[in-house]
């Protein structure tokens, strides 16, 4: 593959080998069709990043393995749910890569800077996604809406930001965290129960983490 300082880098990464690298991390098969939106997601994420800094990683296999790859497990690992929230969605991981993979899941991304909302709309429509972003703080979202998934991965204050999410979720639904290997604090949220703890492909030390809301409670 070409390295970072070739020209025409954005491209570098074909489906065929987005393809291979899914197989690689022993995950399963991506859904018809969905490579070559990978590839297409990736070459508008490098066009944006430019002006943006969406993302601090800037070379495409890089991304594919750093944000595409733990995305794509965490679509492949989410029970069957109608509705899901990506909170704090910034370049779209992992809401993109689950409305590309998980078609049966209505996504709906918060972000509430407005260049990056700008961008994931703008993913939306390349993409052809049947997702939505809210470009606002979660908290401000209606208190009627309710969501079957939560999803945080590299949000600021993660405790804090595991407990808004909680209040966004319907009993029974599920708080998905990306986490890393350093202490955590947000895990003792109450109101939860941690039921699924298994390695991030390709990351070292990273834990999908995936709990239940045991009550109608809030907190």
């Amino acid at each position: 593959m070409a390295s970072a300082s070739d020209p025409g880098v954005g491209c570098a990464v074909t489906a065929g080998e987005i393809e291979s690298l899914v197989a690689a991390e022993g995950l399963l098969e991506l859904p018809p069709g969905a490579a070559e939106q990978f590839s297409s997601y990736l070459g508008l994420l490098l066009k944006w990043n430019a002006k943006l800094n969406l993302t601090a990683v800037r070379e495409s296999e890089a991304i594919v393995r750093r944000h595409f790859l733990e995305s794509i497990q965490c679509a492949q690992s989410l029970p069957s749910v109608n509705t899901l929230l990506d909170f704090g969605s910034g370049a779209g991981f992992p809401g993109i890569p689950i409305a590309i993979c998980r078609q049966d899941i209505r996504v709906t991304m918060g972000e509430s800077q407005g260049k990056k909302a700008a961008f994931l709309r703008e993913a939306l429509r390349t993409l052809k996604l049947k997702a939505e972003v809210f470009d606002g703080r979660i908290e401000t979202m209606s208190g009627e809406r309710q969501f079957d998934a939560v999803t945080l991965r590299a949000v600021d204050n993660m405790a804090e930001a595991c407990a808004v999410g909680l209040t966004r979720l319907r009993a029974g639904g599920w708080l998905v965290v990306f986490a890393g290997g350093a202490k955590r604090d947000w895990d003792l949220l109450p109101g939860i129960s941690w039921e699924v703890e298994r390695p991030i492909v390709g990351a070292s030390g990273g834990i999908l983490m995936m709990g239940r809301k045991i009550s109608k409670c809030s907190t």
